[in-house]
């Protein structure tokens, strides 16, 4: 970008602060545009299965075979795959309902008008990993192991030579029940603020160029205009990989609570 460089006047990089939108309703009230989306992701969700469901038939039509083919890949190709074919059963509505509550949310950050992925807010993929998965695959190997049986099977490599543990047993502790909660909300939220953060960029810097740069510069607005169209492409498919990424992660670490080794 510089040619914003070469313009008129000063273009003022977008950052952060963008994505502070600030109360819907003014001072003095609380409700964001992040918490307008999360509820409307919720109920996208929610109508989306409950409507596909409701009249399920042999044949199926174009939105019963949507539903059921974002369940079989939730159920088999998520769940199934990373807690097993004895337990994944339990948890394929969590699981499900994960996958899809982020895809849509993501996704808002690419439909014109919302523009805005709710997971570039870290306290939204923070509550989920910390307030939804992290209890769950720790209460189901509690309840499996037992309390020091779960700290055992967690934090003592079956296979690793006894000298290693006073080092290796920390390090294990740390990773399953403070790291991975938090990196499992970093990755999305990392994901969402910098592909964002690109595409105010390109779009602003374009516009920014089109509008006040002078006529030599103005066709150089056509090259970020460009370049914005090619990354949406790239964060829908980045979008989509961070929900799948997501809910991954979280039937592995509940199916690795629920294993019996290490």
């Amino acid at each position: 970008m510089g040619a914003l460089v070469l313009a008129e006047g000063e273009f003022v990089a977008p950052g952060a602060k963008d994505f502070d939108l600030g109360p819907i309703f003014g001072e003095g009230t609380f409700v964001t545009k992040p918490m307008v989306l999360a509820v409307l992701a919720a109920i996208i969700v929610a109508a989306f299965f409950v409507l596909g469901s409701r009249n399920l038939k042999m044949v199926p039509s174009k939105f019963q075979f949507a539903v059921e083919s974002v369940y079989d890949f939730g159920r088999n190709n998520i769940a199934r795959e990373q807690i097993g074919s004895k337990d994944f059963r339990p948890f394929v509505p969590l699981v499900l309902a994960l996958f899809s509550f982020i895809l849509v949310n993501n996704l808002f950050g690419i439909i014109p008008i919302l523009q805005f992925p709710t997971m570039s807010h870290i306290g939204f993929p923070l509550a989920l990993s910390v307030l939804v998965v992290y209890p769950v695959y720790h209460y189901v190997g509690f309840k499996r192991h037992g309390f020091v049986g779960y700290l055992k099977n967690q934090t003592v490599p079956s296979s690793a030579p006894g000298f290693i543990l006073p080092l290796l047993t920390p390090i294990e502790f740390l990773q399953k029940f403070l790291i991975n909660p938090i990196t499992l909300a970093l990755r999305v939220f990392a994901a969402m603020f910098a592909g964002h953060l690109l595409l105010l960029v390109f779009t602003l810097g374009g516009e920014y160029l089109l509008l006040e740069a002078s006529a030599a510069l103005k066709p150089v607005s056509i090259v970020s205009f460009l370049f914005a169209i090619a990354l949406t492409f790239l964060e829908a498919l980045i979008q989509v990989l961070q929900a799948y990424i997501f809910a991954l992660l979280s039937a592995n670490y509940i199916g690795m609570a629920l294993a019996s080794d290490h």
